[in-house]
Formats: C-alpha cells, structure tokens, sequence
C-alpha cells in the first residue's frame, strides 16, 4: 500500500459531495446508509458535513493506518483526488503531516 492509500487526511478534510445517481439506490456503487441527501440531484458522504469533517467509511488513525471501507465503491470525487495535489498537501497540514 502506498502512503496515500493509508494517509486519510483527505477523507478527515473536505466535504464530499456527488451526484446522487452514484449511489446504489440509484444504480451507482456508493452503499446505501454512507451518503446522505443534500438536493435532488446531490448526496454527501455521510461524515463529511460536520464542523471536524470524517467520512463515515474512514477507519483507523491518519497518517499512518487509515483504510476506506468502501474504497472500491467511493464517488468520483475520491476517485479523482490526487496524491501531492495541493487539495492533499492542505488535507495532510490539517493532520500536522508532511506533504507526500
């Protein structure tokens, strides 16, 4: 596994919105109970809206051993996140982690 696959500090940063046609009850792969409605043509993965953002798929501790439990099923927004991008080197300075 490469460090951004067990770093995390995206999935504890951001609010993380997609359309709602990416979830299973609408054909879609996010699961069902992950995301939460935010329009008719929004959802959010659950978590990522609180004032300290987490994704409820998230376990372990960031930076170190950080898994997503749906990561063969997140939404495109996950999916298109790059590694060293300046969206992580924000994330990872949240966490006190050093760029990748």
């Amino acid at each position: 596994m490469s460090a951004c696959t067990t770093c995390g500090a995206c999935c504890a940063s951001f609010r993380v919105d997609f359309s709602v046609f990416e979830t299973q009850e609408k054909g879609g792969s996010v699961p069902d109970g992950l995301w939460v409605p935010v329009t008719d043509h929004t959802a959010r993965l659950r978590g990522t809206d609180h004032s300290r953002p987490r994704c409820a798929a998230l376990s372990g501790r960031i930076g170190e051993n950080a898994t997503c439990g749906i990561y063969e099923w997140r939404p495109s927004p996950c999916r298109e996140f790059e590694g060293g991008s300046d969206a992580c080197v924000q994330a990872r300075r949240r966490h006190g982690l050093a760029p990748l």
